[in-house]
């Protein structure tokens, strides 16, 4: 599995704010879970991170940091 960090740059919806919104973690299935740091918490699963950074990108205004090195353990040779 790999973390990460949301990091917004702009908040164009007013909600979220800046800098570290949210934390989170792919794993080696390719599932993406995000979890908010805002005043109204929550925690969802997404199929791929693409797909969280369709969602919550903002259009580059959004970037995922990562925590962590790639992580090869769903690797099967």
């Amino acid at each position: 599995m790999r973390r990460f960090c949301l990091f917004r740059e702009e908040d164009v919806s007013g909600v979220s704010g800046t800098g570290v919104v949210a934390e989170g973690v792919v794993f080696s299935t390719g599932k993406a879970v995000l979890s908010w740091c805002s005043e109204r918490r929550s925690v969802t699963v997404y199929d791929t991170i693409a797909d969280l950074e369709t969602v919550h990108g903002h259009e580059g205004r959004t970037r995922i940091a990562w925590l962590d090195p790639v992580d090869h353990c769903g690797d099967r040779d």
